[in-house]
């Protein structure tokens, strides 16, 4: 079953706050981060804000972002010294980023600076009991040494250049691996990572997963990796609930070869050179099933033998004509069109 995410609520420059709002959106399950984009709104409503942070749990929290060509002072973050979320994104510049050190609360942090100006920023001794991080660096080599002190850490999206990535390995605890634009920087440490539910691969380079072995990863996401041609090994993640492969043009075909008994969706998305998808079969869980422009034959495709389990069925070419008798083709055959 695909994981629900959070509904994310975003108060943006406020220039007072709504605590009735803000605290009946937490009760409905969603996440509130009130945002900044320039120095000059910040005001004294800092302040308040801390005052919610103190009282609110992780779910409430605060993202900086923005400030056009101003560097960000990271001092500023001393006015929310009780602050558990926080994003400090979409910003090119930042100085003062020791300044993280005084936040003594955070559970959630999650860093995208253009232009970071200390690749050791992991070193930082308040940020080791972190449960969620996110840091891509685009221009300087980040040193991910440190994450390996990072023992409550479940939560994981790094990304850019990145120079000891295998240290991941040792975080027992993570269950939720993004890797953004590693390249063809070797992942067999995911081998060691036996409470991994959910794992995400998108951008930079590489031909297959192969590294990885049999595991009880329970979503896999394979997303716009630049010569990516071989998923012969998709078998060996045996408890697979979900899957998603999106943007794989020299992906070729899929073959189930064996059982894969708990798989219920499967999202196979703008992947033009795919013209196989075979050993349907053997996927007797599959309840959901969405294909968007690949070079399958829906007649071909349609003719095999496909799990009773399956109800809902989209197969999309992008050609009108051709999709509509399509769609009133699996409609006469009982199948219901995909849902979210």
């Amino acid at each position: 079953m695909r994981k629900r995410w959070k509904r994310k609520i975003l108060i943006n420059n406020p220039a007072a706050l709504d605590r009735v709002r803000i605290k009946q959106d937490l009760l409905e399950g969603n996440q509130v981060l009130v945002q900044f984009s320039h120095p000059d709104f910040y005001g004294a409503i800092l302040e308040e804000v801390d005052e919610l942070c103190a009282r609110l749990d992780e779910n409430f929290g605060v993202r900086f972002y923005g400030h056009n060509s101003l560097s960000f002072d990271a001092r500023t973050l001393l006015r929310i010294p009780h602050v558990k979320t926080l994003h400090l994104n979409s910003l090119i510049h930042a100085h003062n980023i020791e300044s993280l050190a005084a936040l003594e609360h955070l559970h959630s942090l999650h860093v995208g600076i253009h232009e970071l100006e200390n690749s050791d920023i992991l070193g930082i001794d308040s940020l080791r009991s972190l449960r969620d991080l996110a840091i891509i660096s685009d221009k300087k080599l980040l040193n991910l040494q440190h994450v390996k002190e990072f023992s409550h850490l479940e939560h994981l999206h790094v990304g850019g250049k990145l120079k000891n990535l295998d240290v991941i390995g040792y975080l027992e605890k993570l269950n939720y691996l993004a890797l953004h634009s590693i390249s063809k920087l070797p992942i067999h440490f995911i081998n060691r990572l036996k409470k991994l539910k959910h794992l995400r691969i998108i951008l930079g380079g590489r031909e297959h997963i192969q590294e990885i072995e049999e595991n009880e990863i329970d979503h896999l996401e394979i997303c716009r990796i630049r010569g990516f041609h071989d998923l012969s090994n998709i078998t060996k993640f045996r408890a697979l609930t979900s899957l998603t492969i999106e943007d794989q043009a020299q992906l070729r075909g899929i073959n189930f070869d064996r059982g894969m008994e708990t798989l219920e969706e499967m999202m196979i998305l703008n992947c033009k050179g795919l013209s196989s998808l075979s050993g349907m079969e053997r996927l007797p869980s599959l309840r959901k099933l969405r294909i968007f422009k690949t070079a399958i034959d829906f007649d071909s495709f349609i003719g095999q033998k496909l799990p009773s389990a399956l109800s809902e069925l989209e197969f999309t070419t992008s050609k009108s004509k051709v999709d509509q008798e399509i769609q009133d083709s699996l409609y006469k055959l009982g199948f219901q069109k995909w849902s979210i």
